[in-house]
């Protein structure tokens, strides 16, 4: 090597460890610094635009698509599996939301009622002899009862609880889907009291019935549950558990799920609880008299009159724990109201719409040229379909 190419060469002092390892440290900090405050940039924004959306109050929407239709004035409209079924003295008709057929099934009732659990739906007669068991398929069988129809109750696999009656008695026939009878008798309370409200869990193991007891100007109403399973074997009349309420009338059941059962009367919605025995676990008291009830299988809801002559309604949401979870008070008169498939609140009339979220949230309103028979969640926040009077169209709110 060259003296010349020597002189190249420098000498590095070592650099001390200790400072090398907090330069590294240093280092390491910024990136850390940096990614954080970047993660809540990010997260502000989306904490901010999730809340502008979920206040948000929209008063107009674009249509997506709108299918022309034609129904009777006497058509009544409903949601069924997420789709729609219309029926009528003369039968019913089920269809997608794009009114496209998926079954028609005709028959003849003076008062079409019906009841839905999950995949299955019982349209009967009430005051009549006749009961169809449809599934979102089409038809499972037809029943024809002995004595007429008060009430129909059914369960997520078909079967269906049918209280009956005739001038003097009450009778209770359980039937499975294809109209085999399973379980049938005479149904009567202590002192003389009737039966004026069933109701068949999911399962179609349990059955309550609301009695009503009327005796010297007192009421009563008692709660009785019957077991059909391995448990109701060892009581007697397969009675598990009862209720009594005095001077309150409880003329409404439903089973939400397979243990739980909501009894909604004057005074109080009283919620029971149990796999094979259910037990009174919540009483809400009514604060007033109550206009409206309804309710889905996490939510009661109650409309009382308010003396607000500018508000003249007061909405209470109550969840299956006795909590109020919304109240809110409202002027718009109304035909219908109840929870759509989203738990968003949903009043009607004839020609208006207005939507509330669960906590309370002015969510939608719009007034219709058209006559506004339903509004279905489209299963997201601003999507829905609006059934009028002519025609069906799908929306998205703006």
């Amino acid at each position: 090597m060259t003296e010349q190419d020597k002189k190249k060469f420098k000498t590095v002092p070592a650099m001390d460890m200790d400072d090398y390892k907090q330069k590294i440290r240093e280092h390491r900090l910024k990136i850390l610094k940096r990614t954080l405050v970047t993660a809540l940039i990010v997260f502000v924004i989306i904490a901010g635009l999730f809340l502008f959306l979920a206040l948000r109050h929209y008063e107009d929407f674009d249509v997506n698509s709108t299918v022309e239709r034609s129904d009777t004035a006497a058509t009544i409209f409903e949601e069924f599996q997420g789709n729609i079924l219309k029926y009528s003295n003369d039968g019913a008709l089920y269809t997608d939301t794009y009114n496209e057929r998926i079954w028609n099934q005709t028959y003849e009732m003076a008062k079409p009622t019906i009841d839905m659990c999950e995949d299955y739906l019982a349209i009967y007669d009430k005051k009549g002899t006749q009961i169809y068991i449809m599934t979102s398929q089409g038809l499972v069988s037809n029943i024809e009862t002995t004595m007429t129809i008060e009430q129909v109750s059914i369960a997520a696999q078909g079967t269906v609880a049918v209280l009956m009656g005739d001038q003097s008695n009450s009778y209770l026939v359980v039937y499975d889907k294809n109209g085999k009878e399973l379980v049938n008798g005479a149904i009567y309370g202590e002192d003389g009291g009737y039966p004026i409200a069933i109701a068949l869990s999911n399962d179609a193991i349990k059955l309550a019935v609301s009695m009503l007891d009327i005796n010297d100007g007192n009421v009563k109403t008692t709660i009785a549950f019957y077991n059909f399973g391995s448990v109701g074997e060892n009581e007697i009349d397969r009675i598990v558990s009862a209720n009594s309420f005095s001077d309150m009338v409880i003329p409404q059941l439903d089973f939400v799920s397979d243990d739980r059962m909501v009894a909604y009367g004057d005074s109080e919605i009283a919620i029971f609880e149990g796999t094979q025995k259910p037990k009174l676990t919540q009483e809400i008291p009514l604060t007033g008299e109550a206009k409206s009830i309804f309710n889905n299988n996490k939510y009661v809801g109650v409309v009382y009159s308010n003396n607000d002559e500018n508000l003249t309604h007061h909405v209470a949401v109550y969840d299956m724990h006795g909590f109020t979870v919304m109240e809110k008070d409202f002027s718009q008169e109304y035909t219908e109201i109840g929870f759509l498939s989203n738990n968003e609140v949903c009043i009607l009339n004839d020609h208006s719409c207005d939507i509330y979220t669960v906590r309370g949230i002015y969510k939608f309103h719009y007034d219709f040229d058209e006559e506004l028979y339903k509004v279905i969640s489209g299963g997201t926040g601003l999507n829905y379909t609006i059934i009028l009077e002519n025609s069906t169209e799908k929306v998205r709110l703006k």
